[in-house]
């Protein structure tokens, strides 16, 4: 299943959707402002709250933390820094540990577990400017936590370059 994001109104909040393959509607992120961390909220196109999205307070590398129904459901930190790649760690609360690499500032990377692919992030599909893709690739990934940790490792991604 293949998702189209808006490139340019990704950022602390915006809010903007995520549309289908066949421009259809739906997620919306939605992007808190005026809050002491980094918060988002996925909905789906009702408005229900389907995932939180909040960074981590008192963490010693930023962290964001995925919820689903007040539970925790993951936890995402910067794993490595290599001259080509950015690394990134998700925990989920299960043990399960994905893991996030590509080059997250060109929108060209992947979400893998256990060595296989669950979902490609590349803008090379798109003729759309400042748009990309989320290609789920398995039946069985979720596409909502997909969604969740592309959001994350991007929004990590930036702050750290802005930080620098």
């Amino acid at each position: 299943m293949r998702f189209l994001v808006r490139d340019r109104l990704l950022g602390f909040g915006d809010d903007y959707w995520i549309e289908d393959e066949h421009g259809n509607k739906v997620f919306l992120i939605d992007g808190k402002a005026m809050r002491v961390r980094d918060t988002f909220e996925l909905k789906d196109t009702q408005g229900h709250v389907l995932i939180h999205i909040h960074q981590k307070m008192f963490a010693l590398r930023d962290t964001m933390v995925i919820e689903r129904g007040g539970e925790p459901l993951a936890r995402i930190k910067r794993k490595r820094l290599s001259l080509l790649r950015n690394h990134y760690r998700v925990s989920l609360v299960d043990g399960t540990e994905l893991d996030v690499s590509g080059k997250i500032f060109d929108r060209e990377f992947a979400v893998e577990y256990d060595g296989e692919l669950l979902a490609v992030v590349s803008r090379r599909w798109l003729r759309v400017r400042e748009t990309y893709g989320v290609d789920v690739v398995r039946d069985d990934a979720d596409p909502a936590l997909m969604i969740a940790v592309t959001v994350c490792v991007i929004h990590l991604a930036e702050k750290e370059r802005d930080d620098d």
